[in-house]
């Protein structure tokens, strides 16, 4: 079936399977189905649409409106909701219910949706079962972190992205089982290692890209079980030694050389994957990992019969979700999820089941418009119902979404039913959330689809401690620069090295960084393919390749079968 998005005009298709999956997914109530329709915008327009309702490191200092604690928040102090700190809002201090409230059938339904989510508090970042990791944001089971996004089941990692199961990590995004590692990204069961890429069971490497099962390699590219290799040739382990001392690593001067050569040589002498796919059978995505049939996916592990995945683990039959760890399954149009199950347009919660437009939820089962329960059950719009009565009111409410009517603005809302949340009652800026990351857009292109957007205020307030003179070398830092203020070589913002952070430095010798933590962020996100796909030729045996490196970049794209017989 051709469609054309309603938003940006282009053409996308609805498979014969596509409408298997809404058939599997739509939700049975008193034993009647209530099919969720095809969608109205395209792929990219619906992942766009769902990262503008996530924020991941905009942070504020503001004070929890329940306990008057000082903290730090995703949401600023002028948010039209009130907003607590992360252990009072997990507490029995206050009851979503009260909250609660009746159906309106003469006015959209989003509308009343948004100004329930208006008035219920919010936690001010998302985390969970974390040990002393407040300044963390959408992560889960971690302990002694500090600006980690999206993790789970870290400890000692600091500035980390969608990193797991990982111990003493700095600075890395997509990694998984590693320890002790440094600018990394998407690396797996790796140790002490340094500014590579597509590291998979790897040791002490440092500018590495593409390597499995080597050790001690250093400037190399496409290696399988290597050891003492420098620029993709064997070394004695004297020799070896002596170049790493004669690099030296520990000298931000020294170190920006070696970046200057890395990035030269591994487009020269590099071999690249058409698709970045490990152990995975009849998927089409980037960074796929012991997946089958999934299509349309990056970077999602363990994943079965899903569509359109962005950063999920252990999913099955789910399509549209982004950032969705421990086993979500049958759920679809979702985002910033924990374990949900049999859910659709739903976001930022852990543990659900059942769950239909609802936002912020823990541990709670069939509800529908709901924001912020917690352990309940048959609730709609935070009232709570018996089994009967809900299963009464949904389907009235499910037909009421079907039929357009005009938001209290005056526009015209369209059908909801099927539809996620819309980007204008977004409660943050876009410019704040990972849509801007992935699909920047200006102030007037966002203003002008009528998008919120927030303009960033500079703080009146001084900032503690002096401005810093980095030295060169990290031998030559002391403990006295954690007191003081560096400024970002790139964006000229502020910002500070903690003593943990120091320790990690020393520890594996690495100069003191001399951009921001957000810049690194940004330009660790530069090196990653974009999450779009391509059709070229392989650049040996000229087979046509799907792949995510656009045709005017200069990396030597080959089909899987050209690579494998190169590597092995």
């Amino acid at each position: 079936m051709n469609r054309s998005c309603i938003q940006c005009r282009q053409p996308f298709q609805t498979t014969q399977r596509d409408l298997e999956f809404f058939d599997l997914i739509s939700p049975v109530i008193a034993g009647k189905k209530y099919l969720i329709p095809p969608p109205t915008l395209c792929p990219d327009c619906r992942v766009q649409r769902r990262m503008a309702w996530r924020n991941d490191r905009t942070f504020y200092h503001r004070t929890c409106d329940l306990t008057g604690a000082k903290f730090v928040s995703m949401y600023p102090p002028d948010a039209k909701f009130p907003v607590y700190k992360q252990d009072a809002w997990h507490g029995d201090g206050w009851d979503g219910l009260t909250f609660g409230r009746d159906i309106d059938f003469t006015r959209p339904f989003f509308d009343q949706w948004a100004a329930l989510n208006d008035a219920v508090p919010h936690w001010g970042v998302a985390i969970s079962t974390c040990e002393n990791s407040d300044y963390c944001n959408y992560c889960n089971d971690e302990k002694n972190c500090y600006l980690d996004i999206a993790a789970e089941s870290n400890e000692d990692c600091y500035y980390d992205h969608f990193t797991k199961y990982s111990k003493n990590c700095v600075d890395s995004s997509f990694v998984y089982h590693s320890t002790l590692c440094y600018e990394c990204i998407q690396c797996y069961n790796c140790y002490g290692v340094r500014w590579s890429q597509y590291m998979d069971d790897c040791s002490d490497c440092a500018f590495c890209f593409d390597c499995k099962g080597s050790r001690n390699c250093l400037l190399s590219i496409n290696l399988r079980n290597k050891e003492y290799y420098i620029l993709n040739e064997p070394h004695t382990k004297e020799e070896y030694e002596k170049k790493l001392q004669e690099l030296k690593l520990k000298s931000f001067s020294a170190l920006q050389q070696v970046f200057a050569l890395w990035k030269k040589m591994r487009i020269q002498k590099g071999l690249y994957r058409d698709m970045y796919n490990l152990n995975c059978e009849n998927c089409i995505g980037n960074d796929l990992k012991n997946s089958k049939n999934c299509e349309g996916s990056f970077n999602a592990v363990n994943c079965e019969d899903c569509k359109y995945l962005y950063d999920v683990l252990d999913a099955k039959n789910c399509c549209d979700m982004n950032y969705s760890p421990y086993g979500p399954e049958g759920c679809y149009e979702v985002i910033s999820t924990v374990g949900l199950k049999n859910s659709a347009f739903y976001m930022a919660g852990p543990y659900n089941s059942s769950c239909y437009y609802s936002h912020m939820c823990k541990s709670c089962k069939d509800c529908f418009g709901c924001v912020g329960l917690k352990q309940k059950q048959y609730c709609i719009l935070n009232k709570q119902f018996t089994k009967e009565e809900y299963e009464t009111l949904v389907p009235k409410i499910i037909e009421h979404m079907t039929t357009p009517l005009r938001s209290s603005d005056g526009s015209f809302a369209g059908q909801e039913w099927g539809e996620f949340f819309p980007v204008r009652l977004s409660s943050h800026g876009y410019n704040e959330t990972v849509a801007q990351e992935y699909m920047p857009l200006t102030k007037a292109q966002v203003l002008e689809r009528g998008w919120p957007w927030r303009d960033e205020i500079e703080s009146e307030q001084s900032y503690l401690g002096p401005e810093a003179t980095i030295p060169d070398t990290i031998d030559d830092a002391n403990e006295d620069i954690c007191k003081k203020i560096l400024s970002c070589s790139v964006t000229g913002k502020p910002f500070k090295i903690i003593p943990q952070e120091l320790k990690f430095y020393k520890q594996l010798g690495i100069p003191l960084p001399r951009k921001s933590p957000a810049q690194r962020h940004k330009e660790r996100n530069e090196l990653r393919s974009p999450r779009t796909l391509w059709q070229r030729t392989c650049s040996q045996c000229s087979k046509p390749v799907t792949t995510s490196y656009a045709p005017d970049r200069p990396e030597k794209i080959v089909c899987e079968a050209c690579y494998l017989k190169a590597v092995y």
